[in-house]
């Protein structure tokens, strides 16, 4: 994933000004789809930190806790693989009664929009408005998708007859300024994407 490295990676000074204007005016129907992914979820006003391995994932997540002032609070989590990076920075995630952040993975990332997919594997029963209002997502760069149709194929693939429920996606990550009907029962979350490389 050259984007990842172009847009984070080193480079001589003049390659980065052209990189970044050709970043900030593309053409979303040019763009891979992990080029769109990225823009749209920016765009959206999603924090997008590119890890390229589990030590950065844990660096990053760290960041994310002393940005937010987020040491020893409350948080929510449901999945057993991602206990260990919330013991490691002795957060409470068991009986909860006022998290301040949820911590999750995704079923896919959506590049046509720049939303995440979730389902009941991740956030059981809740509905997007009933999660906390900060949210950290743990994804790889193999869970971008094209389109929403495609990330239902990969759910049912995936599961085969176990399917999921409550599959939802969030796609605000700050309050809209301009409300209109598009925008209308969705819910502004504050939201970070730790992406893994994994291709």
């Amino acid at each position: 994933m050259s984007l990842f490295r172009k847009i984070f990676g080193a480079g001589n000074e003049e390659s980065e000004n052209e990189n970044q204007s050709e970043y900030n005016n593309p053409k979303p129907s040019s763009l891979a789809v992990d080029e769109l992914f990225t823009f749209n979820f920016k765009k959206n006003g999603g924090k997008f930190l590119y890890c390229e391995n589990l030590n950065e994932v844990r660096e990053q997540f760290e960041n994310i806790l002393e940005e937010n002032d987020w040491f020893e609070c409350e948080s929510l989590c449901f999945e057993p693989k991602l206990f260990n990076l919330l013991d490691e920075n002795k957060l409470t995630y068991t009986n909860v009664s006022s998290p301040k952040f949820f911590l999750a993975s995704c079923e896919n990332l959506i590049s046509e929009d720049g939303s995440v997919l979730f389902s009941s594997n991740q956030i059981k029963h809740y509905k997007p408005f009933e999660l906390p209002d900060n949210i950290v997502i743990l994804a790889t760069t193999s869970q971008i998708l094209e389109s929403k149709s495609d990330g239902l194929r990969v759910i049912k693939k995936k599961y085969d007859r176990e399917y999921p429920t409550n599959i939802t996606t969030i796609k605000y990550f700050e309050k809209v300024q301009d409300e209109d009907f598009l925008t209308y029962g969705s819910c502004a979350k504050n939201l970070y994407l730790l992406l893994l490389e994994d291709l």
